[in-house]
């Protein structure tokens, strides 16, 4: 939290090492690790957004091995999603 009590977002880049990208089955998996944290998480690449617990918007991103997303948690939990998400990233996708 800042001086007046809000919450600030965190953010982090990631570039996608999975050679298919992020396809159905990390997709699932992401979804499932983001719906641990009261946080909302945030995908973000070439302009278009998805939130980390919806598979479908995931999946309609198209990310490709390679693409740099984004990720951007904000909330009551934000420093504990931030690390386990970018633990997440580096080891599945």
């Amino acid at each position: 939290m800042n001086e007046k009590g809000k919450m600030l977002m965190k953010t982090f880049n990631h570039e996608i090492k999975d050679e298919v990208g992020i396809h159905a089955r990390p997709a699932g998996l992401l979804v499932k690790e983001a719906k641990k944290y009261n946080s909302k998480i945030t995908l973000n690449v070439n302009g278009k957004s998805a939130e980390a617990t919806k598979l479908m918007a995931i999946m309609t991103l198209g990310v490709k091995q390679g693409q740099v997303v984004e990720i951007t948690i904000e909330g009551e939990d934000e420093d504990t999603a931030y690390e386990g998400m970018k633990v997440f990233f580096e080891q599945n996708l």
